[in-house]
């Protein structure tokens, strides 16, 4: 079998047979998208790598006990586990994710900028920290949505994977979100158009 080409079923069967870098090889596969998943719940590296090493030792974990249920949803199944690790981390230090900037990770770095405009650019920054402001005031489900919908650019369907619930729950939770926004946008009387 040549281990690149080998699905994750297999590559599970023949870590589980005792071949442990098809364990390599499977982290290798699936690493930035489980990190990235992290990274944008904690926006902190290394706290991010924290928890990254904390869900590969509950697949091991896992695996090794024979739990693991084989659907072929190997990817959606370990991010889940490392969406509740994210959830247990900020219940266990009662605080919520927050959307911040970090020297690896800038939310302004998702928005491109089409002018050189200096006072429309300025304008632009300053609708975009008022946004991030009032998405800090989102019930952490609905943040959730708005935070890997829109700055991870996940699907709904992805979403609903990660947080284990049905696509229309997620979508449900970006419509209220997207409510809940417009009400503390006319509560805060702002004026989010440059």
């Amino acid at each position: 079998m040549r281990i690149q080409e080998a699905s994750d079923n297999q590559l599970i069967t023949s870590f589980l047979s005792g071949d442990e870098s098809c364990l390599e090889q499977l982290i290798r596969r699936h690493q930035k998208k489980v990190f990235t998943s992290i990274l944008i719940l904690v926006k902190d590296k290394e706290l991010a790598e924290d928890l990254f090493q904390d869900t590969f030792i509950k697949v091991i974990n896992t695996l090794r006990s024979g739990h693991y249920q084989e659907e072929g949803k190997f990817l959606p199944w370990v991010t889940r586990i490392a969406h509740n690790l994210v959830i247990d981390y900020f219940r266990k230090n009662k605080r919520m994710p927050m959307v911040r900037d970090t020297e690896e990770y800038s939310i302004m770095d998702q928005i491109r900028l089409t002018d050189d405009n200096v006072e429309e650019k300025m304008v632009i920054t300053t609708i975009h920290h008022q946004v991030r402001q009032l998405i800090e005031h989102l019930p952490t489900d609905q943040r959730e949505v708005v935070i890997m919908r829109h700055y991870a650019d996940m699907s709904f369907k992805e979403i609903a994977e990660i947080t284990n619930v049905s696509i229309n729950t997620s979508l449900g939770r970006m419509r209220y979100a997207l409510i809940n926004l417009r009400k503390l946008i006319e509560e805060k009387q702002l004026m989010l158009v440059p």
